[in-house]
């Protein structure tokens, strides 16, 4: 069950010509992708583009009819290398992933794709994942694209915009016989707005008719001394059609007056920040007409020498703006600046950050930066001279508490780490190594659990150097989604290879959780056009994993906590792999809760468990929420004077998982916590039963206190 349904919006993908499109811009992605004629589409979730794949999937049978072909691959590289069949035949192809780690995976089968060149137009739509909020290293997808000659296109976050770049991105796949890729930052993928559609295209040819019909041409297989050709057709051939494609088509664009002693040079993807800080400074008007001369390079690869040239020759001064860092094209422009000998005063980097995402005060900071030093006439009055009186901002982090990312209220991986410290209190401290997904939560408070990660599915092989055997056997952490993705053969495989006498831990959620629920191999529901319900532990024994142990209730604190131990100390060699099994709680409240509010609504009786403590019994140690970090567990102050310290306290955001109670039995905590079972339109009967119930409980509440009052010294 992925995150989202996109199945109304789908039906939005059948307008035709004269319509009027509106939605998001992953939508309006798939909706060009099938104007365009697309023979088939595949690619593997990852934000900020894990939509696409949810929209392609929820739109099959769409695609179906259309002659499309839609694959949900196993990893990017799996992705990218289906993208073979635009090498040999003019079928256009698309793809879709993460990146810049979606590209890193992906980076043989596209460095081979590139080499080889393509007939039919290649796009690869990859979801630029940068700056402050983003879930992975901080680097960019520019680099890889220059290293391998694929031509970068950055559009303009506008749905007009974006349509068009994956029409003009085929065709300049087409034309210089080289793969695309189209960056989409999260802002493009998420932006509303609308566009005059145009009919669905099937594809002029479909896969079907190509395996009807087989084609080969030796000279495509990226071997000597064809690779050494494809070098010369890339720098003789693809390079020049590419630019002259790029300038008769109007690819970039430019905005502002023709002439002007300054100008601004921009990534598409940045337009908006550009236009909007030049608003603020009452340069730009709410249309986006500028004052300033804007070139907006919608291909941020190859740069155009040309367009360059024209647009900076009458200028004193231009600012590059380029998100991201090393400044890959402000140095390509400073060596056109050089090889034809202008004289433009060239900006960029030392007027803007080098690294961080391009906010729209660090925009803002760096153009009026640049017009004090070169047109200082154009910013208001106040803005001209230097703010000598301006207040630091003071730095917030001394004195507001961090909020760091932490496990979902009710995480079944909580309970998992929860068992993990209890075993390492007994046993000491282990070497243990996270993956990519949610359980890397478990590396920060209160569990600190493991402090390392190299990969989608590489947990257990970055634990490799120590897998020889020692005094503590290592213990490392792969998910579900990462163990289909790469884990099987990377990690588990390398260990089996090399007969690792560690522990791996797999998480299983029931399907791709920390990307979006995505169904996988081992998914539990039914999936109509997937194979789904392929157990891990099957895997795991057919490559020769012979100590296995399966777990299909990881709240069970005690029962996970033996099996870890067990793992950790038992004589037998070899490696050791833990399946603990149980669904992801987000999306469980997702799917149920909106069943459970009908039944309700219907008046139909609903049991919903709710755990609570006593407040009599509870200690106020807080062992509960060290060993839990459960976000419904807080602290509550006492009216009791007797009692100063803060008791633990449920809130209302509790799902009844019971995690809480399990780790205070584990643990040997206070007998605090209870659960009640709070009951939606109750029987006659319960009615009657809990009125007689908080009768007699009252009454022996009032006796007591009546006894109190009558004999305070024995009570």
């Amino acid at each position: 069950m992925a995150e989202r349904s996109f199945k109304k919006e789908v039906e939005h993908l059948r307008m035709g010509k004269g319509e009027t499109f509106t939605g998001e811009g992953i939508l309006a992605i798939t909706k060009a992708l099938l104007e365009n004629g697309v023979g088939y589409v595949g690619g593997y979730q990852g934000a900020p583009i894990s939509h696409l794949m949810d929209v392609l999937a929820d739109a099959e049978d769409l695609l179906g009819e259309l002659g499309v072909r839609f694959e949900a691959n196993a990893s990017e590289a799996a992705a990218a290398a289906m993208l073979a069949a635009s090498v040999h035949y003019p079928i256009r192809g698309a793809v879709t992933f993460k990146a810049p780690v979606g590209v890193n995976v992906a980076s043989d089968a596209l460095a081979n794709l590139a080499s080889s060149g393509v007939n039919g137009g290649a796009l690869i739509i990859i979801g630029e994942d940068y700056g402050e909020g983003s879930s992975i290293m901080q680097e960019r997808s520019h680099p890889f694209a220059m290293k391998s000659q694929i031509w970068l296109l950055d559009p303009r976050p506008s749905l007009p915009s974006i349509v068009k770049a994956v029409g003009d991105g085929f065709e300049l796949s087409e034309a210089s016989n080289t793969p695309v890729m189209l960056t989409v930052r999260i802002r493009a993928c998420h932006v509303t707005g609308s566009f005059e559609a145009s009919d669905n295209k099937r594809p002029k040819m479909t896969v079907k008719d190509a395996l009807a019909n087989p084609k080969k041409d030796f000279n495509r297989v990226v071997l000597p001394p064809a690779s050494f050709v494809h070098e010369h057709d890339k720098i003789d051939n693809r390079w020049p059609a590419a630019e002259k494609f790029i300038i008769e088509n109007g690819l970039n664009e430019f905005f502002g007056p023709d002439t002007s002693k300054i100008g601004l040079i921009c990534q598409g993807g940045m337009y908006n920040g550009v236009i909007r800080a030049l608003q603020r400074l009452g340069l730009a008007d709410i249309y986006g007409n500028s004052d300033i001369p804007i070139y907006c390079l919608n291909v941020t690869y190859p740069l155009i020498n040309s367009e360059f040239t024209d647009f900076v020759k009458d200028k004193e001064g231009v600012l590059v703006i380029e998100e991201g860092q090393p400044e890959f094209i402000e140095q390509a422009f400073a060596t056109f600046i050089l090889r034809n000998g202008l004289q433009v005063k060239m900006h960029g980097k030392d007027m803007l950050p080098m690294a961080g995402e391009y906010t729209g005060q660090v925009m803002l900071d760096g153009i009026t930066a640049f017009l004090k030093k070169h047109a200082p006439d154009m910013l208001p009055g106040q803005m001209r001279a230097p703010n000598k009186t301006a207040q630091a901002i003071p730095d917030l982090s001394k004195t507001v508490p961090t909020r760091p990312p932490g496990f979902c209220t009710g995480c079944p991986e909580r309970p998992i780490f929860a068992a993990m410290k209890l075993v390492q209190e007994e046993l000491g401290e282990h070497q243990i190594t996270g993956d990519i997904g949610c359980h890397l939560f478990a590396c920060l408070p209160p569990f600190e659990v493991g402090g390392s990660t190299m990969g989608y599915g590489l947990g257990p092989a970055s634990n490799a150097a120590f897998d020889g055997g020692g005094k503590k056997r290592a213990i490392s952490i792969v998910g579900d989604g990462g163990f289909w993705h790469n884990g099987l053969s990377s990690s588990i495989g390398n260990m089996v290879f090399n007969k690792s006498d560690s522990v791996a831990v797999i998480v299983d959620n029931y399907y791709s959780a920390a990307t979006g629920g995505q169904d996988i191999l081992s998914s539990r529901a039914n999936n109509a056009t997937k194979s789904t319900q392929n157990p891990i532990t099957d895997a795991l024994k057919g490559v020769g994993v012979k100590w296995v142990r399966q777990i299909d209730r990881t709240y069970d604190v005690p029962k996970m906590r033996e099996i870890l131990h067990e793992a950790l100390t038992t004589e037998e060699k070899g490696p050791k792999v833990i399946v603990a099994s149980s669904e992801c709680m987000l999306n469980r409240q997702r799917r149920e809760k909106p069943i459970r509010n009908k039944a309700i609504k219907d008046g139909l009786r609903v049991e919903v468990p709710r755990f609570g403590i006593d407040e009599d019994i509870c200690t106020g140690d807080h062992a509960c929420i060290r060993l839990s970090g459960c976000p419904s567990l807080s602290l509550k102050k006492l009216d009791d004077p007797l009692r100063d310290d803060p008791i633990a306290h449920i809130d209302q955001s509790c799902v009844g998982c019971g995690n809480c109670g399990e780790v205070a039995d584990a643990a040997v905590l206070c007998p605090s916590f209870y659960r009640a079972d709070v009951i939606h339109n109750a029987t006659w009967f319960e009615k009657l039963w809990q009125g007689v119930t908080a009768g007699v409980i009252g009454w022996l509440q009032n006796r007591r206190a009546a006894k109190r009052l009558e004999f305070p010294e024995t009570v």
